[in-house]
């Protein structure tokens, strides 16, 4: 009696094992199944199969999702410690008009403009930084109240006006020219996933900055400077969006004054979808990036199939939502995970 109860457990523990694993992993990688269901059913579906699968597609999706891309990792910083930063598009069209405003209006050469570029987005990120974290007000309204300021001085600097002259050709074709087959932009977001993928999933400071954001009191108690990586998170988030910024430059070939604020939606988007795939419950920036390849390869092959224009919006809107509610849900599972792994601990 004691001898089949004991064996039980076990037989069924090896049992459930290889389940178990293959839950994981289709929690783990479900995102990148989906993303090659959509592109298998846009390359198969009459309305869209013909242009879909074309290399002029291809690049034009890698194209677009360059400067969504860098804003989606800027915004999983300061996520990540458990703040938000809505700003991060509206800092990216400040960037922009700036580093075009140096070489429009100021002449200065492309290297010292693009450092103005990206300089502007470490000089709000910073103002956020000391808003948030030394002050100590709330994340939310402080880049919601951002985001609305920073586009109306776009406007009062620029008297609506686009700027367009004086852009040197070497950035315009880098922002509209290939290499290698791919577009040259997709090579510097390639380059900035890797490096802020590593920073967050395989350095102190990312293990850091996830603790403070599961429990900021917790890690407070033991000796981790929630302050200092707060400021830290959000100071990167202006840096991201400042060279998303000067990306939307080469992009445009110029400073746009309607440019860049509209990608927040998809940018947010995508990190929550992120969050549901390649480490789940957790804000990552390969979840993120595998996100925006998501939203944007949906709404590329809406739009061939000839979808009315209303329906990518709703898609993004509802990818949204659906998204931080998955993600939400994955994290308090892990959070209750953890809880439960420490106590019997």
């Amino acid at each position: 009696m004691s001898e089949t109860s004991v064996r039980e457990p076990a037989t069924s523990r090896v049992a459930a094992a290889p389940g178990v694993r293959m839950g994981a992993l289709a929690e783990r990688y479900g995102l990148v199944l989906l993303l090659g269901g959509v592109v298998a059913f846009f390359s198969v579906l009459p309305a869209s199969s013909a242009a879909f699968t074309t290399g002029a597609n291809v690049q034009s999706v890698l194209g677009s999702i360059a400067v969504v891309s860098v804003l989606a990792v800027a915004a999983v910083f300061p996520l990540a410690c458990g703040q938000f930063d809505f700003s991060v598009a509206a800092t990216s069209l400040v960037s922009s008009i700036v580093c075009a405003a140096m070489m429009s209006n100021h002449d200065l050469p492309l290297a010292l403009a693009v450092v103005c570029g990206v300089g502007a987005g470490i000089l709000v990120g910073l103002v956020n930084a000391v808003l948030v974290a030394v002050l100590r007000l709330n994340a939310f309204i402080v880049t919601i109240g951002m985001a609305t300021l920073l586009p109306g001085l776009v406007q009062w600097y620029t008297h609506g006006v686009d700027l367009v002259r004086g852009i040197p050709r070497p950035l315009r074709d880098f922002g509209s020219l290939t290499w290698l087959g791919l577009p040259r932009v997709i090579w510097l977001v390639a380059v900035l996933t890797a490096v802020c993928w590593f920073a967050l999933a395989h350095t102190t400071f990312g293990r850091r900055l996830h603790a403070v954001g599961s429990n900021a009191s917790a890690a407070r108690l033991v000796g981790i400077p929630v302050t200092a990586l707060t400021f830290a998170a959000l100071t990167i988030s202006g840096g991201l969006a400042g060279v998303a910024g000067v990306i939307l430059t080469a992009r445009n070939g110029g400073g746009l004054v309607n440019s860049g604020v509209d990608l927040l939606f998809p940018a947010l988007a995508a990190v929550f979808l992120g969050a549901t795939a390649i480490d789940p419950g957790r804000y990552n920036v390969l979840g993120a990036v595998v996100g925006t390849l998501f939203v944007a390869v949906s709404v590329s092959g809406l739009t061939l199939a000839g979808a009315a224009e209303w329906v990518p919006a709703v898609f993004n809107g509802a990818a949204l939502i659906i998204a931080v509610a998955v993600s939400t849900l994955l994290t308090r599972r892990r959070r209750g995970h953890d809880a439960a792994g420490s106590t019997s601990s």
